[in-house]
């Protein structure tokens, strides 16, 4: 499928104007696990032990962040990397690691697409600062290209682009109720000079892991490349639509250097000049090198920690 039909089947936020909160995902999952209906049991808001439009928003963010998916008889089950991060076993259930959290933001970015304004505003702002308003005019005027979304109001983008702000920076909310969310701490967008006005942070991010960086390679060339192709350009994961690059808002020498260090540690795959053009060579089916990456990472981890 091309960028556009993925955008084109793609739906708004159903967040309810909340961003993820610290312990809502592995709340979720659990709650999954024990009952496939639970988003729809009349005791939902007891069993979740929160409001109802915060069940809601936990479902919303569950399903966007790629750890549930309703099966094929209209009940929710865990997915893979759902049972793989949050499973009382797992790699990282209670998301202390910061690797998870970007792990998670990059889900986000592969179709299909729960929260279109995120992939719409990470590729298509231009802006050197925003506020929430000029967000929201930019994802609109993307977005309003495809018929599904060209009734939405103003207002249905504006509660995208604050969501969005919300998540990513350190802004301190006027609302008694609202939580730092733990995304703020990767670091993706940060204050600007004018006061209510944000901008996204396109420097290196010292605290993403090369490992976890190189998996969402893998999983972008899975998502949006052609299956038979071996090698793909660093331009490519740096630059192209919901690349690596983009996602993690990096620049191309930070997009090699990560890439570098992964290959230290994964001999799956690795970065070749060719005519002063760097490239990504790599062998075995991309989606398995995701799982690898991943699996050596969180690996590692485990290691260290029993080390210690």
């Amino acid at each position: 499928m091309k960028q556009d039909d993925y955008i084109a089947q793609a739906c708004m936020g159903r967040h309810e104007t909340f961003t993820p909160r610290y312990g809502w995902l592995k709340k979720g999952y659990d709650a999954v696990l024990q009952n496939g209906d639970v988003f729809k049991a009349r005791d939902s808001i007891e069993r979740l032990g929160v409001g109802k439009n915060m069940v809601s928003s936990i479902r919303f963010w569950c399903q966007a962040f790629k750890l549930i998916e309703p099966d094929s008889h209209g009940y929710i089950r865990p997915t893979k990397l759902g049972h793989s991060l949050l499973d009382d076993e797992g790699w990282d259930p209670y998301l202390e690691d910061v690797a998870s959290l970007w792990l998670l933001h990059w889900q986000l970015f592969i179709p299909p697409f729960q929260a279109v304004s995120w992939p719409l505003a990470f590729n298509k702002c231009n802006l050197w600062s925003f506020d929430i308003k000029q967000l929201a005019g930019v994802i609109k005027s993307v977005a309003q290209k495809y018929p599904r979304f060209a009734s939405l109001s103003e207002k249905s983008f504006e509660r995208d682009a604050s969501c969005i702000i919300r998540m990513y920076s350190d802004v301190s909310s006027t609302k008694e109720y609202e939580i730092e969310c733990p995304f703020a701490q990767l670091g993706i967008i940060r204050r600007a000079e004018e006061k209510n006005h944000y901008s996204f942070d396109t420097a290196e991010k010292p605290n993403l892991p090369p490992l976890i960086f190189a998996a969402a390679c893998f999983s972008y060339i899975h998502s949006y490349a052609s299956g038979k192709q071996k090698t793909m350009s660093l331009q490519r994961l740096t630059y192209d639509f919901n690349s690596p690059g983009v996602v993690f808002k990096v620049p191309e020498s930070a997009v090699g250097s990560c890439l570098y260090a992964a290959g230290k540690e994964f001999e799956s795959f690795s970065l070749v000049d060719t005519m002063g053009s760097i490239q990504l060579h790599y062998s075995g089916a991309p989606e398995e090198l995701y799982w690898e990456a991943l699996q050596r990472y969180y690996n590692s981890k485990r290691t260290i920690l029993g080390a210690k």
